[in-house]
């Protein structure tokens, strides 16, 4: 059922993708410009997929220690996701139940959570704990406020926060993930670096960007482009909560391949990538020797945030020259995201040209087929 009064489904961008993706894959298209550049699409996106999928906050291993946090924005919503005194992960509202102040900022650690507008204490389980001059007002009881709880969970050494009491659970949605790649122990390996970043492109055109390595030779040709061959790309089908596709990498660049002391990895997973999207926004490089991610969110259909981090496999930090695969990583994977800045804000100015329109798609852009028809079966809801 429609509940949006801006948006009718007979017509404008759902129905235009309802149509992009109704045809086999071999006849498909680059999903219908009005699908990135629509602001009223961009409105039922926040609603129906950020605020009801599971959406990643980063590793758990940056939140190793009690009042460790993180902040992040769900929707709209400012969260905080931090490490409460039990050591367990707590996602809550980062917003205070006085006059709702914003609460914490940015990253770090604290002992307690402190308004910055008017002291009031909260405790790491979100219990307020102190309130200077509430004395006089009679419906005031400290012991009945706390900040509102959010679901929160780790998988494969992921933190991963939704707003959706009725999320499927997040382990058994993505067990195809854990089925696929839970030989290489995901969770093991170790951030070495994250940050955030804020680009003039659609998220989508970037969630797209990530999921086909057809662009590699081209556009990071300066970088990793010699790493692959387009021959040796594979394409599977999506599944419903993720998609994904592999490469298999020469010896060009060492890291991408498993470490000497890798013994749990053998023939051609030691020289395998995959690339991982998992919907709607957390997408995966995992290669025998190191990770990298990105975790986005849109501002407007014109803008994307983006958590964007990354590290070693145990085997490379263990090893005698770690501060060297470390340096080679970050200098490397600092260039290609470059590069894909320059190549995904180009795509987005073009979506908003008159005279563009979406072409046929490679047999190497099958992720981005079944990502359309993720992004369509949750605004079709609406």
């Amino acid at each position: 059922m429609n509940t949006n009064p801006k948006f009718d489904l007979a017509n404008g961008p759902v129905a235009e993708l309802a149509a992009s993706v109704s045809v086999p894959f071999e006849q498909a298209r680059a999903m219908p410009k009005s699908v990135y550049t629509s602001t009223d699409f961009n409105e039922i996106e926040v609603e129906n997929i950020f605020r009801k999928e599971w959406v990643c906050a980063g590793r758990a291993s940056s939140l190793s220690k009690p009042g460790d946090y993180t902040t992040l924005e769900i929707g709209g919503e400012p969260i905080m996701v931090l490490r409460d005194a039990d050591g367990q992960l707590r996602a809550q509202s980062n917003v205070c139940r006085h006059r709702m102040s914003t609460l914490l900022t940015g990253r770090g650690n604290t002992r307690s959570i402190v308004c910055p507008y008017h002291a009031w204490t909260y405790g790491l389980d979100g219990q307020l704990r102190g309130a200077p001059a509430m004395m006089h007002n009679e419906a005031f009881c400290k012991s009945d406020i706390r900040l509102p709880q959010i679901r929160c969970t780790e998988w494969e050494g992921w933190i991963m926060v939704t707003l959706n009491p009725d999320a499927p659970d997040v382990a058994t949605a993505l067990q195809g993930v854990t089925d696929l790649v839970g030989h290489y122990r995901m969770s093991d390996y170790v951030e070495t670096f994250r940050e955030n970043h804020h680009w003039n492109t659609n998220w989508k055109v970037l969630a797209e960007n990530f999921m086909e390595s057809y662009h590699l030779p081209v556009c990071h040709e300066a970088t990793i482009g010699g790493t692959v061959d387009l021959a040796e790309m594979t394409c599977p089908e999506g599944e419903a909560a993720f998609n994904h596709h592999w490469i298999l990498k020469n010896e060009s660049f060492k890291l991408t391949l498993a470490h000497p002391d890798n013994t749990h990895l053998e023939g051609e997973d030691r020289r395998k990538t995959y690339l991982l999207s998992i919907y709607p926004a957390l997408l995966i490089t995992l290669t025998p020797g190191y990770f990298w991610y990105l975790s986005l969110s849109p501002d407007g259909p014109d803008h994307v945030n983006i958590l964007y981090g990354g590290g070693l496999a145990p085997e490379f930090v263990a090893d005698p020259e770690a501060d060297a695969h470390f340096a080679t990583l970050k200098s490397t994977l600092d260039l290609v995201n470059e590069e894909d800045r320059g190549c995904t804000e180009k795509v987005y100015r073009g979506l908003c040209a008159d005279m563009s329109e979406p072409g046929p798609l490679s047999h190497l852009e099958r992720p981005n087929f079944d990502f359309a028809k993720y992004i369509h079966s949750r605004v079709a809801l609406t």
